[in-house]
């Protein structure tokens, strides 16, 4: 048995930046065992699984560690794959069920636009351990969801220098840590990076995950709706945000750099 795999840059419309995903599209269920197996083999931040279901699809992601509740770059890369190859028809709306409910994707143009749950940040201690794992810069705000950090340090400089100690953040009590300022000017309003060492990722090349929080959180200290996020990881990528009330927009491009057979039998469900 032949499936289907591509992998598809996100969060970006040039190839080898943004955010690599894999993508697989199956006739129907598989084993969560044979998912986190390829996604190993692949060895991304991320691989996404879908395959009919009601009016859309189903929808999983992988690291090479874990199954995610949500992944922002596999979703919108999804869903460009669903368009380019003929799964859907360009004006349909792409329709996910996933663990973090339904999710859905539409095209805006060369664009993709995504709605997610807004995931906004209370302000909270900082673990002790967080700021020396950041070098010991200083930590200007702190702020919390469930085990995801939110931390704004003093400038875009600062974020996009960074060098964390990551077998530091991996022992801390969180799941993953946005690092975030200002943006000095335009075309981007705020700037972060986002690191997860404990679940497959020490950094992530560009996190629409990490953009629910960040859309809210900047929002309020902005005063604007209507974001651009740039994430200065090395490879770097642009999110279109539109925050407001329970969901946010992400928007973003993407481009399909490999295309190609999975020879592995994934077996009975």
């Amino acid at each position: 048995m032949s499936l289907d795999v591509s992998i598809v840059d996100a969060f970006t419309d040039e190839p080898f930046a943004g955010n690599p995903a894999g993508v697989c599209v199956l006739p129907g269920p598989v084993s969560a065992r044979w998912m986190s197996m390829v996604a190993r083999e692949l060895n991304l931040s991320e691989t996404a699984f879908l395959y009919p279901e009601g009016n859309g699809y189903r929808l999983r992601w992988f690291t090479p560690v874990v199954e995610i509740e949500l992944c922002g770059h596999a979703t919108l890369a999804a869903a460009h794959v669903l368009w380019e190859s003929g799964h859907l028809a360009p004006e349909t709306r792409a329709v996910f069920t996933t663990l973090s409910g339904e999710l859905t994707a539409v095209r805006d143009g060369g664009w993709i636009q995504l709605d997610f749950p807004a995931k906004p940040v209370t302000a909270a201690e900082a673990p002790a351990g967080l700021k020396e794992a950041l070098q010991g810069r200083a930590l200007v705000a702190v702020a919390a969801n469930g085990s995801d950090y939110l931390v704004e340090v003093e400038s875009e400089d600062v974020v996009r220098t960074l060098e964390p100690d990551f077998a530091a953040i991996e022992r801390l009590p969180l799941r993953g840590v946005i690092v975030t300022a200002w943006a000095v000017a335009q075309p981007y309003d705020f700037v972060s990076r986002f690191f997860a060492p404990g679940f497959g990722a020490a950094e992530d090349h560009v996190t629409g995950f990490a953009h629910c929080f960040l859309g809210p959180y900047w929002q309020r200290k902005l005063g604007k709706s209507i974001l651009v996020g740039y994430q200065a990881s090395q490879r770097g990528g642009y999110v279109r945000v539109v925050a407001g009330g329970e969901r946010v927009l992400l928007g973003g491009q993407a481009v399909t750099v490999l295309k190609g057979s999975l020879l592995a039998d994934p077996g009975p469900s």
